[in-house]
């Protein structure tokens, strides 16, 4: 029998970005399946709630039987063990984030040394995005293509006028 290679992509994803979606595009490329978990964190402030999150990510991955996308509020390193994920899939956008994905990487090391931390370099285009950027834009209703998913901005905005 064979074993998948099953990764966690995880994040608020309020909302999910063009450059979250570039990182599991590609991680499908490496991986057989990704799992989308979309934390909650009663901690953090959404600006979107976590059914309008989950459905924009369904919607987006509806056709892909290798994608599968669920809320969680545990630990990732626990998430992934419950989804039988050996790997956690990150992004990175420039070296800040390397630095605090290092972190993150080494403390779920610590917690499961069976998971293993694998990074993706986002494409230039997309590294200037960030969904804190994404809620500010939205906040004063700026332009949010190219940024977005279409069905995202569609759901925030409507229809363009023709």
């Amino acid at each position: 029998m064979q074993t998948l290679r099953t990764a966690v992509f995880a994040g608020s994803f309020d909302p999910i970005t063009m450059g979250h979606l570039e990182i599991i595009n590609r991680g499908l490329e490496l991986f057989d399946k990704i799992i989308i978990g979309v934390g909650i964190n009663s901690r953090k402030q959404h600006l979107f709630p976590i059914e309008q999150r989950l459905s924009w990510i369904q919607s987006e991955f509806k056709a892909m039987a290798r994608v599968e996308v669920a809320a969680f509020d545990q630990l990732t390193v626990d998430f992934a063990r419950k989804h039988g994920a050996k790997f956690l899939l990150r992004g990175l956008r420039n070296y800040s984030d390397l630095e605090y994905e290092t972190h993150i990487s080494r403390i779920n090391q610590f917690l499961n040394h069976e998971i293993e931390t694998v990074f993706l370099v986002c494409n230039p285009g997309n590294s200037h995005i960030s969904s804190t950027f994404v809620r500010e834009i939205y906040r004063y209703k700026g332009k949010l293509e190219g940024l977005v998913p279409p069905a995202v901005v569609k759901d925030l905005y409507g229809d363009p006028p023709r």
